[in-house]
């Protein structure tokens, strides 16, 4: 495992030297994605958030993607991927990754956020989100074994590879079916950034 943690932080040094090109759309509100990334969604459009639980902006952006989510289209599929942008948030992204295959994300997410962003506490440490998932009724010895394992491991090389291959930059950022990438800074708003994901949708929607 060690070896495999030094090839992934190598990864990230490298990920700064290299990125594959960005083509600015006509309108100004979303950036293509070239090449464009593979889905994991087969016949359906994907609709992926890369974010930070230590990210007041994601915090902030999450009632705006709940929302979104009760009136998405059935041939849509979301899912939320953190994002590894330096080996400090991997420490999150190996929380959420555990709670997730445990099938516990819905104890973990909002509570997480809550904590750092309301209680301000200082939930930055293996340490304190161990003692954290216990505190939320979490099975602390699994939630550490899952945390600490190979495929958690591989997920955040998985997640790395994601926000590097799709130039992310920053948080939240929303890409569109691999295709197109949407943030505040294109779209200008959070409730911009969704309706540009709704555009984007029926876009692909019509060239199918």
């Amino acid at each position: 495992m060690y070896l495999f943690k030094q090839f992934f932080y190598a990864l990230l040094v490298l990920g700064l030297l290299h990125n594959p090109a960005l083509a600015r759309a006509p309108d100004e509100s979303y950036t293509r994605i070239r090449p464009a990334q593979p889905t994991e969604s087969g016949d359906k459009i994907e609709v992926v958030e890369i974010f930070w639980y230590g990210c007041s902006h994601c915090f902030v952006f999450e009632p705006h993607v709940r929302a979104w989510q009760q009136t998405m289209p059935d041939d849509v599929v979301f899912r939320q991927v953190p994002g590894v942008l330096n080996k400090n948030w991997a420490i999150h992204a190996r929380a959420f990754f555990a709670a997730q295959s445990m099938g516990a994300l819905d104890k973990l997410h909002k509570p997480l956020f809550e904590a750092l962003h309301v209680a301000r506490r200082e939930l930055f440490s293996r340490a304190s989100l161990l003692d954290f998932a216990d505190e939320v009724g979490i099975d602390e010895v699994e939630f550490k074994r899952r945390y600490d394992s190979n495929e958690t491991e591989v997920k955040l090389k998985q997640a790395y590879l994601l926000a590097r291959n799709a130039r992310i930059t920053g948080v939240p950022s929303l890409i569109v079916n691999g295709k197109y990438l949407v943030t505040a800074s294109t779209a200008g708003s959070f409730e911009d950034m969704m309706a540009t994901v709704d555009r984007l949708i029926e876009l692909e929607r019509n060239d199918r």
